[in-house]
């Protein structure tokens, strides 16, 4: 079985796959959220292939329900889910910090490969290429202090800066833990891992959705 998590917010609900971090669809009710990240199998296939792990999900099992909040009905997931105070081995934080990694690859070819003016939403809204890859990498610097790294600001075209703040990332997620954060008011390291790559990779999927 799968086991996923639902966050529930007051209109919109979020699964989430807990070991496979980035796999997480949100919709309006329960059932529509699991439809949602059933219908996405195929395109999280290409995120596990990258990391080199097989990637065969079974049926779901509901194991938590976890109270969102309005970022849950914005669109984002922010409940911490009990089930990540667990402690976690060296297996499953290697295997975190693999399809973290994966995504950032991923991530980086879409973006080379997509037009820098994306197709804009029904409202005319969307943020074009250099933008989002902009958003994504800064949202990253902010999300690491969550875990303890610290990085300063950086041009998007330092790319040495970017992948320094990558490396220290994955290193401390593919580090087993306790389950606690390392920061006051931290993440542990299960939902780092599982926030990080959803960023990460609702964002490959918006850039390719909207590809003029």
């Amino acid at each position: 079985m799968t086991d996923v998590y639902l966050e529930i917010g007051p209109k919109r609900v979020f699964a989430c796959a807990c070991d496979w971090p980035g796999w997480c669809r949100v919709a309006k009710g329960e059932e529509a959220a699991l439809e949602a990240l059933a219908e996405y199998i195929p395109r999280y296939r290409v995120i596990a292939d990258r990391a080199g792990l097989p990637f065969e999900p079974d049926a779901f099992t509901v194991v938590e329900r976890a109270p969102g909040g309005t970022t849950t009905d914005f669109g984002a997931p922010e409940a911490i889910p009990a089930i990540d105070a667990r402690p976690v081995d060296a297996a499953t934080a290697e295997r975190d910090a693999a399809l973290l990694r994966a995504a950032w690859s991923v991530f980086d070819e879409v973006a080379a490969a997509s037009p820098e003016e994306l197709r804009k939403g029904p409202r005319g809204g969307g943020r074009d290429r250099d933008k989002m890859v902009a958003h994504v990498v800064e949202a990253e610097r902010s999300y690491a202090r969550k875990i303890g790294v610290r990085h300063k600001p950086f041009p998007m075209a330092d790319l040495a800066a970017r992948d320094a703040l990558r490396e220290d990332i994955a290193a401390v997620l593919a580090e087993p833990s306790g389950g606690w954060s390392r920061e006051a008011g931290g993440w542990p390291a299960r939902y780092a891992a599982r926030r990080m790559a959803w960023h990460v990779i609702d964002h490959i999927w918006e850039m390719e959705d909207r590809r003029l």
